[in-house]
């Protein structure tokens, strides 16, 4: 309550947050503006019966169940931002960019905007047609109309990138991740509308072992969040008008999971996109038809969809802190500012001090990320439930954002406090 009263004291951040709640309203609302020539009802009988589309489906916030004009979410958007980080570490171009501060990440965050509109548009016609060939759910009519919806899907993209960078600008969390967390929240009442509506007594057990999971999943993301190892620092004497000055203390904290919720997107973009491009190709004969059905029957195998899910969120955990935590760059600012690591020496050591460390770190927190992803899929396959199929993923995101957020506001106050003293 203290820090909700101090939000409130707080003009500039009482502003944010108000900036902030009416751009994620207007996304809500644009997810409820439907295109014309589909059948609701048939379409969510559809998503219902398709285990991809419907997890599509739970992270666009029901943008797709409606056939909103921004049915594709921002997953064009985080597929871009997926190639351009990959090609940060093969392209020499691209890895200069990132070496320029802040300049070379205006150039790349431009090119990633531009490069999701192509792809926005490719994704918006694969959905369509898809969903065209599905007797009852959509019928685009003539070549004019399937042109537009198509479009009207691309302008919808741009349209949650624009509002996702307003936003971020508010310094209060990532606006992509926020709005992925207010399309999740935005699904839990129907969820518990369609659980209390199927309730059978029958299953009260594994209601209960759900709920048992989705405590420990959210305890197990808030201890990982949190935890962070201190590596102390400390700071050579310094001479000032020609006295000594004893050299002070510090520490250099580094995080478990210092990618935060950013792995588990990157893992659900990457085992969407083969099942969903194999959908389009299934009707096709010959080879293509084959392998077009392997994909989507391996896809929807529970064990093959969890163990894929399992090695993708550990790699991205190792990859994203890969590409935000820079040992040279710490160890050289330390350098600088005469700091050094008790019993390291400045420069190469520190660097190799501080990778050995952070490696093991990261380890750890990508192990436990996505024992914790796969979690909720490995009871679903034991137990049959498909309705909680989706939750351990979901509260990764909602508990990771949360915390994001809570931090960054947390930041915001202390800062007022500093400047107000």
């Amino acid at each position: 309550m203290d820090k909700l009263k101090n939000i409130w004291k707080i003009k500039s951040l009482r502003a944010n947050v108000f900036i902030v709640l009416g751009m994620l309203v207007i996304f809500r609302a644009a997810a409820h503006i439907p295109v014309p020539g589909v059948d609701t009802q048939n379409l969510g009988r559809f998503l219902a019966e398709n285990q991809i589309l419907g997890l599509l489906n739970l992270f666009s916030g029901g943008t797709i169940e409606n056939f909103s004009l921004v049915m594709l979410g921002v997953a064009p958007y985080i597929t871009a931002s997926i190639i351009f980080q990959l090609l940060q570490m093969v392209v020499p171009y691209f890895e200069e960019l990132t070496k320029e501060g802040e300049s070379g990440q205006r150039k790349l965050s431009l090119y990633t905007r531009w490069s999701s509109v192509p792809l926005a548009m490719l994704q918006a016609f694969g959905l369509v047609k898809l969903l065209s060939s599905q007797a009852g759910v959509f019928s685009a009519g003539d070549t004019f109309t399937f042109v537009c919806v198509v479009l009207a899907a691309t302008a919808g993209t741009v349209f949650l990138m624009w509002i996702g960078e307003l936003i971020s600008e508010q310094k209060i969390g990532n606006g992509i991740s926020i709005m992925i967390f207010a399309g999740i929240i935005a699904a839990v009442p129907g969820i518990a509308q369609t659980l209390i509506v199927n309730y059978n007594p029958a299953d009260l057990i594994t209601y209960i072992m759900f709920a048992i999971v989705a405590i420990i999943t959210i305890v197990a993301v808030v201890f990982i969040s949190e935890g962070q190892r201190n590596i102390p620092v400390n700071y050579a004497r310094s001479m000032a008008g020609g006295r000594g000055n004893a050299g002070s203390k510090s520490h250099l904290p580094l995080r478990v999971n210092m990618a935060g919720v950013i792995p588990i997107i990157f893992a659900i973009s990457l085992v969407l996109f083969p099942p969903m491009i194999a959908q389009f190709f299934v009707a096709s004969g010959g080879f293509v038809g084959r392998l077009a059905n392997f994909t989507v029957e391996i896809f929807g195998n529970q064990w093959f969809y969890g163990i894929l899910y399992f090695f993708l969120v550990f790699f991205f955990t190792y990859f994203y802190t890969a590409v935000i935590f820079k040992p040279d760059k710490i160890a050289e600012n330390l350098q600088r500012q005469g700091g050094f690591i008790p019993g390291i020496r400045p420069g190469k050591e520190t660097e190799s001090y501080l990778n050995h460390i952070m490696s093991r770190l990261v380890f750890t927190g990508a192990l436990f990320l996505a024992i914790i992803a796969v979690l909720p899929h490995i009871l679903q396959g034991v137990t049959g439930v498909q309705s909680f199929a989706l939750g351990g993923t979901g509260l990764l995101i909602v508990v990771s954002v949360a915390i994001d957020i809570a931090r960054q506001i947390d930041a915001q106050i202390k800062m007022h406090e500093y400047d107000r003293i």
